[in-house]
C-alpha cells in the first residue's frame, strides 16, 4: 500500500521493490549493511577499491578519497559521496561499494584530510566525538572546493561517462543540496536526512533533487517543507520521502527503531538508484 505523510505538502512514500534494471539482471536489489557489517561487506567485495589523492586549491595537502569501480564493460555516470558528520568510516565507504555494485563509479573523499592528529584524516581522531566536532568545524565554502575539486577529477577518469551525481548522508545529505545550489552542471542530488539550504540559496539549482527523511526527525524535516515550496514555485524537482517511524541516520542504524529504521531503508535505496539511474542517463 503506498501511504502518505503530510507535512504541509504532501510528500510520499513509496513502497520499494528492485529496480529495473536488477530485475532484468535475475538478482535482488541489495541493500547497503547497517553499521555493524560494514567492515565485512567491503572485505567480501569483488570490486575494485582504492585510495586517491585530490588536489583542493587552496590546500596545503592532497585530499585523500575512496573510490570504487563498477564491473561493467561500457563507461559509468559518477557518484560523489558525501559522508555523515562521522566522517569517511567504513560504512561509508561500504556505502560507496553498494553504489559501484548498482552501476555508478563512486568517489568518496574524506573531508578531514589533514585535519587529524599529525595531519591524519577521519582514522587519525581518538574518538567519534572527536570527529563530529572536526566535520561541524568545516566551513561550508571549503566544503563546496572539496566536492567540486572531486568533480574536476572526475573528469579525467577514461572510464567515467561525465554525468555526475552528489549522494550524502547527514551532515553530507545538507552538503548535497548545498553543492546543488553552486553547480549547475550537477546531473542529480540525493539528499538523506539532511537539511534544507535557506529558500534564498535554492535559485541556482538546475539538477533534480531527491530528498529521503525519517519521519521522526524534527531537526532536519522542519527544513523540508520551505525547501519544497519554493523549489516548485521556482519550476524545479525536489522530490521528497519521509518513512513513517524512522529516525535520523535510518540507513545506517537499520536495527533501531522496532523495524521502522529497516522498512525505510528497503524502501528508500531503490528510490535512490532509480533516481540516479534516470538523471545520469
Amino acid at each position: 500500500m503506498i501511504r502518505t505523510f503530510i507535512l504541509g505538502l504532501v510528500l510520499s512514500i513509496f513502497i520499494a521493490g528492485p529496480s529495473a534494471t536488477a530485475a532484468e539482471k535475475g538478482r535482488p536489489m541489495v541493500l547497503p549493511p547497517g553499521e555493524p557489517g560494514a567492515k565485512a561487506a567491503l572485505e567480501k567485495s569483488p570490486r575494485h577499491q582504492e585510495w586517491i589523492d585530490i588536489a583542493v586549491p587552496g590546500a596545503q595537502q592532497k585530499m585523500k578519497a575512496f573510490i570504487v569501480y563498477p564491473e561493467r564493460k561500457d563507461k559509468a555516470p559518477t557518484v560523489i559521496l558525501i559522508h555523515e558528520v562521522f566522517g569517511l568510516t567504513d560504512w561509508m565507504r561500504s556505502v560507496a561499494d553498494r553504489l559501484a555494485a548498482e552501476g555508478f563509479i563512486v568517489i568518496a573523499p574524506d573531508m578531514l584530510t589533514g585535519k587529524g592528529p599529525d595531519g591524519k584524516g577521519t582514522d587519525g581522531f581518538a574518538s567519534r566525538d572527536d570527529v563530529v566536532k572536526a566535520v561541524r568545524d568545516i566551513q561550508t565554502d571549503d566544503v563546496m572546493r572539496m566536492v567540486e575539486a572531486v568533480r574536476t577529477y572526475v573528469k579525467t577518469i577514461p572510464a567515467a561517462t561525465g554525468k555526475i551525481a552528489t549522494v550524502g548522508f547527514c551532515w553530507g545529505g545538507g552538503q548535497s543540496f548545498s553543492y546543488a545550489a553552486t553547480q549547475p552542471d550537477l546531473g542529480a542530488a540525493v539528499v538523506y536526512y539532511g537539511t534544507s539550504p535557506q529558500v534564498s540559496e535554492l535559485k541556482n539549482i538546475k539538477a533534480p533533487v531527491l530528498g529521503l527523511y525519517g519521519e521522526d526527525d524534527a531537526r532536519v524535516t522542519s527544513t523540508v517543507q520551505p525547501a519544497a515550496q519554493a523549489m516548485k514555485a521556482m519550476g524545479k524537482t525536489f522530490v521528497t520521502h519521509i518513512f513513517k517511524g524512522a529516525g535520523h541516520g535510518f540507513l545506517r542504524a537499520q536495527d533501531e527503531r522496532n523495524g521502522a529504521n529497516m522498512e525505510a531503508s528497503r524502501k528508500a535505496w531503490p528510490i535512490t538508484i532509480e533516481f540516479l539511474k534516470k538523471n545520469l542517463k
